[in-house]
């Protein structure tokens, strides 16, 4: 019965000698003997963008393209979020300590891939990869590494932590890299299995190489290419294999990325004009923490800011959201005087931030207004406490729809024809300067510190008013500028409108600090969802 007793307790035993021996790991071990090593030689100075002028190059993405430490779990979840579900994102989080607990680095990537990518369409997380990751991956890359990208003349990455397919729309659009190398992720019928190939060192380079050098291995030997690695001890340089087929290699230590600076956003290689997703914060593990934790709290405030402002007077909205986190600022501008002779509404055009902007001008104004739109889900008209009127892309019956909405009463237009988050105005439709009326332009800027209050992803934009209240501190800037002045259509046609349409957006981005674009709601869309953003229920444009 003993001998059957220690047998059994030896699994056991081996199992709490396996825990001691990962939570050591990274410890030193005091009564082991140092075997005396020769001194490695220094490892040669950084590049200079001189020597890399018109050269191919073999970058680490996580050593020299993002500054170091890089932390995967933000990224991983994020795709956890955004191309699942926040329940996704939930067991990711609870199981991260385990996986930091007993897993290395490399497994440890594998196993959030697994959490994050399992059972998720392919096309979905595409989407995100390319929509959402690239403003989080561009917050998080290093001036210099962009530099370096920017001064060859052909430009290979590659990547051991991340899946090819989460980096591919950042390092092409936003960095300027010419084909990207990494782990691809197992799918079945267009889904993700959620494993990632096990490639072996041979395997990642030779498909380096065919990404520099195509096809044809000798050439690729000779000609060679300068690799720009980490420190040997990351294990990056053995996946880049730089020691065989580049003519030279450098390698970055902590030393030389200690002082590296953030990029700037103007000098983002390609400007970041549209992103989607959710999360405004980048969620590492604590920040993710905190929002799980605040979520019904957020809740509850939700159903208390809509019901405050669906049902309560203007004057009073503003005061009881004030009390709950909401800050709103109106700006000392100039008081609206812009009427039509004759009679009717006042006409008042502005960017467009959220679903809520008709709604804070009309309580900044303490009286009703109607909105018009392109497609408004019935959700948001049942909850909108103002009128609502929709446009049906005909040009010639919004015109008149909107002259008769605008003698009724006040009218707010939101002529970029789509949300944009960051500071750009879209090019505004000349069609509210055909109506003949002077206009009043409103001048809005939204901050938001947990979740964006716009989306592209369809079937879920019903939401957008909801995660925008959902905020713990969302914040509104409203002012009032000078009227413009419009001449009649049949004293200028649609040229004079255009010219009209222009002038107000330049006195909209002056007021704001927003640059100016020529860009679309068909650009976003394009951009962020891969169609041109029509409702498929809506008449073609004509």
């Amino acid at each position: 019965m003993a001998m059957k007793s220690s047998s059994l307790c030896n699994p056991f035993v081996s199992l709490f000698f396996f825990l001691l021996r990962k939570l050591a790991g990274h410890r030193h071990h005091r009564g082991r003997m140092a075997v005396p090593t020769k001194p490695s030689p220094p490892p040669p100075p950084l590049p200079t963008l001189d020597m890399l002028h018109g050269q191919t190059l073999v970058v680490d993405v996580e050593a020299w393209i993002l500054r170091p430490p890089v932390s995967a779990f933000p990224y991983f979840m994020l795709v956890a979020v955004e191309a699942g579900s926040f329940l996704r994102g939930l067991l990711l989080l609870l199981l991260y300590p385990l996986m930091l607990l007993l897993l290395g680095d490399g497994a440890r990537a594998k196993a959030m891939a697994t959490v994050a990518f399992v059972g998720l369409e392919e096309k979905e997380v595409a989407r995100v990869g390319r929509a959402v990751l690239p403003k989080f991956f561009l917050e998080a890359t290093a001036a210099e590494g962009v530099a370096a990208v920017q001064a060859a003349a052909r430009v290979v990455a590659v990547s051991v932590t991340f899946p090819r397919v989460m980096v591919d729309g950042f390092l092409r659009e936003y960095v300027g890299v010419d084909a990207v190398v990494g782990p691809e992720v197992r799918s079945v019928g267009g889904v993700l299995a959620g494993l990632m190939d096990d490639e072996d060192a041979d395997e990642v380079a030779a498909k380096t190489l065919r990404a520099v050098f195509g096809d044809d291995m000798e050439a690729a030997r000779k000609k060679g290419a300068v690799g720009l690695v980490g420190p040997a001890s990351s294990g990056r340089v053995r996946y880049l294999l730089c020691p065989y087929y580049c003519k030279e290699t450098f390698a970055v230590s902590e030393t030389d990325t200690r002082g590296w600076r953030p990029l700037p956003r103007d000098k983002y290689p390609r400007p970041l004009v549209f992103h989607d997703g959710r999360l405004a914060f980048a969620p590492t593990p604590p920040a993710a923490l905190a929002m799980y934790t605040f979520l019904p709290f957020g809740i509850v405030l939700v159903v208390f800011r809509i019901i405050a402002f669906s049902f309560l007077p203007y004057r009073v909205c503003f005061p009881v959201g004030a009390l709950t986190g909401v800050h709103y600022r109106l700006v000392a501008g100039h008081e609206p005087t812009a009427t039509r002779q004759g009679g009717g509404g006042r006409l008042y055009v502005c960017n467009h931030r959220t679903l809520l902007d008709p709604v804070i001008v009309a309580a900044a104004l303490g009286k009703p207004v109607t909105a018009v739109t392109y497609s408004l889900s019935p959700v948001s008209e049942l909850i909108a406490p103002i009128r609502t009127a929709r446009l049906t892309r005909d040009r010639e019956k919004d015109q008149r729809n909107m002259a008769a909405v605008l003698a009724r009463g006040d009218l707010v237009v939101c002529p970029e024809g789509t949300t944009c988050r960051e500071e750009y105005l879209l090019r505004l439709s000349p069609l509210f300067a055909e109506l003949g009326v002077d206009v009043n332009p409103v001048a809005l800027d939204t901050r938001v510190g947990m979740f964006y209050g716009t989306s592209t992803k369809p079937g879920r934009k019903w939401m957008d008013p909801f995660y925008f209240m959902m905020n713990p501190r969302p914040a509104y800037r409203v002012e009032f500028l000078p009227r413009a002045a419009t001449a009649p259509v049949d004293n200028g046609g649609r040229g004079h409108s255009i010219d009209v349409a222009n002038r107000v957006q330049r006195e909209l981005g002056k007021a704001l600090g927003f640059e100016l674009t020529g860009l679309t709601r068909k650009d976003k869309y394009m951009t962020l969802a891969g169609n041109e953003g029509v409702v498929p229920t809506a008449p073609k444009n004509h």
